[in-house]
C-alpha cells in the first residue's frame, strides 16, 4: 500500500518534468506549453524506503508519454545521468526524484508487478488515525504469458537479474513486442493499452 500525504510540493512534479523532458531522446511533444496529467499508477517499494509512482503525461497536442518517477530521501549513487530534479515536500522534507528506468527498486516492483502479478499499490491518506483509500485514477493489469526472451523492437530496456524489461514511453504506439505485458486503461482510454513488458530470465 502506498501512504500518501496531504503535502505542498516545490516544485511540483509537473513543473520538475516540463524542464526535464524536453531533453530526452524519447520525447514527442510539443515545447512552450504545459504538461498536463492524464492518470498514474503506483507500486509498492517491499523496504518502505523509495516512492514509485508512474506518470501518464501530455504536452500540448502531442502523444502521451509514460515517466515511471522514483522519490528517496537521498541521492542514489551512479544515477545522475536520471536525476529528474530535487523537490521539497512538506511532510517528508526534501526528496530526490528520479527516472525509474534508471532505479533498481523500480525495476524490481515493475518486474514482480508483471511476472508475480503483485499488481499497483492501493493509495490511502492518514485521516485522524483513520485509513482513507484514495480511488485510483487508472488501473493496470496483466496479460500474456511469461516466455523467456524479448523478441521485437520498442521500448526502453532494463536489465535485472531476473528479468528484461521494456517500458513503453508513448503508449499509444505499436511496439513490436510480445510476451508477458502490463497494460493500462483510464478514463479516455477504455481498452487496455500496452505499458510494458517482462521476459524471466531463464
Amino acid at each position: 500500500m502506498a501512504l500518501l500525504h496531504r503535502a505542498e510540493i516545490r516544485p511540483t512534479k509537473l513543473e520538475l518534468l516540463a524542464a526535464w523532458l524536453p531533453g530526452q531522446p524519447w520525447f514527442a511533444g510539443g515545447t512552450g506549453a504545459e504538461v498536463e496529467r492524464v492518470a498514474a499508477y503506483r507500486f509498492d517499494d517491499p523496504a518502505g524506503e523509495v516512492g514509485i509512482e508512474t506518470l501518464l503525461v501530455r504536452v500540448g497536442d502531442g502523444p502521451v508519454h509514460q515517466v515511471p518517477l522514483t522519490y528517496r530521501d537521498a541521492p542514489l549513487a551512479g544515477a545522475d545521468d536520471r536525476l529528474v530534479g530535487t523537490t521539497h515536500h512538506s511532510v517528508l522534507g526534501e526528496r530526490w526524484v528520479y527516472d525509474g528506468c534508471g532505479d533498481p527498486v523500480y525495476a524490481a516492483a515493475l518486474a514482480d508487478a508483471i511476472l508475480a502479478g503483485t499488481g499497483q499499490a492501493e493509495e490511502f491518506f492518514e485521516v485522524d488515525g483513520r485509513r482513507e483509500v484514495r480511488p485510483p485514477n487508472m488501473t493496470v493489469a496483466v496479460d500474456g504469458t511469461a516466455a523467456a526472451g524479448a523478441p521485437g523492437d520498442g521500448g526502453e530496456r532494463i536489465a535485472t537479474d531476473t528479468a528484461d524489461l521494456a517500458v513503453l514511453r508513448r503508449p499509444a504506439e505499436e511496439a513490436a513486442l510480445t510476451g508477458r505485458v502490463l497494460t493500462g486503461t483510464w478514463a479516455d482510454q477504455p481498452t487496455p493499452l500496452p505499458l510494458a513488458y517482462a521476459w524471466p530470465r531463464r
